[in-house]
């Protein structure tokens, strides 16, 4: 790994909200933080999804890996008037995921299960309730990716797009320049070419999160710099903070 001093980074999601691991980067390192998502999430009608054949109520267990899906499942239950079971039980990849059920249903009245922030987590859990029909809302890019873990779990699950994930419009940003850039999915790494066809990586590093998105930088014959997780770093978060630490100190 090269090391060079960086002084600004752009992370390709939404700023979060409160307090986050990156404010305290930028605040001990005094280096600039942007937000800017590379991608969008858009709704899918109730055609597209008649179109799927699959039925909602069919199954009593229902799998939440993010915000969105939970947001467009319970979207889509509404646009086809399909009343939610009381009896469904939810798994949850963690607690948070868990919480923001709250927005939609009786939390305590419920049966919710939760992993440790991946969905192999959860998969033992979820193997506890084998009799269990599970439905697994996504999007198109989710539904189309093979997940051994789940495929090799023996559980009778049904993927289900419920919103598909498109590349944004990142004109604004032709002329802005960061030492690093931060990508979470294969989709952000496509928004970045899509939206710049003769971008060139130079200087700039490349930070990002699990293989399927170090494989897509690769596939774009682009350079990822840092890779996470890592045994020294499982999140992000600390990946950049370890990277900083050691190239800010260098001399130049």
């Amino acid at each position: 790994m090269e090391y060079k001093k960086v002084k600004s980074i752009l992370i390709s999601q939404p700023k979060p909200e409160g307090k986050s691991p990156y404010d305290i980067i930028a605040k001990k390192f005094n280096v600039k933080i942007d937000y800017r998502p590379f991608m969008h999430v858009d709704e899918i009608s109730t055609i597209e999804f008649r179109e799927q054949r699959i039925s909602i109520l069919n199954h009593d267990s229902v799998i939440f890996t993010s915000k969105n899906a939970m947001d467009h499942y319970f979207g889509m239950c509404e646009k086809l008037r399909i009343k939610v079971p009381e009896t469904l039980k939810y798994f949850c990849v963690s607690e948070a995921i868990a919480h923001y059920l709250q927005n939609f249903i009786t939390y305590r009245k419920r049966k919710i299960f939760t992993g440790e922030q991946s969905l192999a987590s959860l998969i033992p859990i979820m193997q506890k309730h084998e009799g269990s029909k599970f439905i697994f809302p996504c999007s198109d890019v989710l539904k189309n990716r093979p997940n051994k873990s789940l495929e090799e779990s023996g559980l009778e699950f049904t993927k289900a797009q419920m919103y598909k994930v498109a590349c944004s419009d990142l004109s604004d940003l032709k002329d802005v320049k960061y030492d690093i850039l931060v990508f979470f999915s294969p989709t952000g790494i496509k928004s970045l070419v899509e939206n710049f066809p003769n971008y060139v990586q130079g200087d700039t590093r490349i930070a990002v999160f699990g293989s399927t998105t170090v494989k897509s930088v690769k596939d774009y014959k682009l350079r990822a710099d840092i890779e996470v997780p890592n045994p020294k770093a499982p999140s992000m978060s600390m990946a950049l903070e370890q990277y900083i630490k050691i190239a800010n100190k260098r001399k130049r």
